[in-house]
């Protein structure tokens, strides 16, 4: 007998909207048994329910390999109510906000009224993009959990990284361990690694270079974002934003963040004061940028250049997809001035990142 999440999966196999996956296949079937925790009938009686049963579905792997439309297969097929799926990162700046009000009002510990909170609205909670790169994050998520879990709430999320890879090498991980075991201890944990990078074939097709900057070359980069993230145009107000740790205390604010894909202004990025640590920081986080607004550099913005160099450098070697709209092809961007000489490598790899090649490589893939 098979769930919904199956059944679902199935539909859209024969439909030739997918194709057979196995990696996908064993996602699936975790799903589908955590939907049998929640149905309460004749699934339970069928997989079985009790005080074993997985509290949740953990679904890791690289990009493009359908962890966020499994999840979102899972979030609209399995019959419950109330349910939420949200951002990962809308989810925890949304808890801090919860937190700051619980605290003020002094009644013991905050974590307990958040965690009610929460559970009153969604008895299936669904997070994309599960990234932990803070402390305060660190030190909230495993009793926030533990709360949720002893309310009946059941969770879906995915991560481009397995559960002991969390918050790695992160300022005082050790309390953040009793999180991980929580998950390895409690959820079904599934690798989604399959041979597929989905989001390579949607940019099947999609212009990377876009000449000149105007209208046209910010409509086209925003179909883009929106075909990557498969996020509805229609909330298109709502794109989360984020603010990622750079190391030394410092953060970058992201104007919009999604499903590992960024947009940021050339302003935002290469004209204020900005060093190798916010590119590399940029180049770990995410799998796809897309940048507006570069301008042709005269001599007397060979500081803007000098960082797009250092940028490109930190993009190209961790292989993330450049999308741009700019107001000249690469090699015409720094005719002259201090570096123009070297900038040619930068053009060159501008040039290289353009290619199917490129675009076919994994993120991370340092060279």
């Amino acid at each position: 007998m098979s769930g919904p999440v199956r059944a679902a999966y199935d539909r859209l196999i024969a439909a030739n909207e997918l194709k057979p996956d196995p990696a996908q296949a064993s996602a699936v079937a975790a799903l589908d048994r955590l939907a049998a925790t929640l149905d309460g009938g004749l699934l339970s009686r069928w997989f079985g329910s009790g005080k074993n049963d997985p509290v949740g579905v953990y679904l890791w792997g690289g990009v493009g390999r359908g962890k966020s439309m499994l999840m979102d297969l899972a979030f609209a097929h399995i019959p419950v109510e109330p349910k939420r799926r949200v951002h990962f990162n809308e989810f925890m700046l949304e808890t801090h906000a919860r937190l700051r009000v619980a605290r003020e009002r002094e009644e013991g510990d905050p974590i307990e009224p958040v965690a009610q909170q929460v559970a009153a609205e969604a008895r299936l909670l669904c997070f994309d993009e599960m990234m932990v790169t803070n402390p305060a994050d660190a030190m909230i998520l495993s009793r926030l959990f533990e709360r949720l879990i002893e309310q009946g709430v059941k969770i879906v999320t995915t991560s481009n990284r397995p559960p002991h890879d969390l918050y790695k090498d992160g300022l005082n991980r050790d309390l953040f361990i009793p999180f991980i075991e929580l998950i390895e201890k409690r959820m079904l944990v599934v690798p989604v690694n399959g041979p597929m990078d989905y989001r390579l074939d949607r940019l099947t097709g999609v212009e990377v270079w876009h000449v000149p900057n105007g209208p046209q070359a910010t409509a086209d980069l925003s179909r883009a974002f929106f075909q990557l993230t498969d996020y509805p145009v229609e909330d298109r107000a709502k794109v989360p934003a984020e603010d990622i740790d750079v190391g030394g205390g410092r953060t970058l604010h992201v104007p919009k963040s999604l499903k590992g894909v960024a947009v940021f202004s050339f302003r935002r990025l290469c004209g204020d004061a900005r060093g190798a640590a916010d590119y590399l920081a940029i180049a770990r986080r995410y799998h796809t940028v897309i940048i507006v607004g570069i301008p042709v550099l005269t001599p007397d913005r060979r500081n803007e250049a000098a960082r797009f160099v250092t940028l490109i450098d930190a993009l190209y070697e961790h292989k993330v997809k450049l999308l741009a709209a700019a107001d000249a092809e690469p090699e015409a961007l720094y005719p002259a001035g201090d570096g123009s000489f070297e900038f040619q490598r930068t053009v060159s790899r501008l040039e290289e990142m353009r290619s199917a090649e490129y675009l076919a490589e994994g993120h991370g893939s340092v060279t």
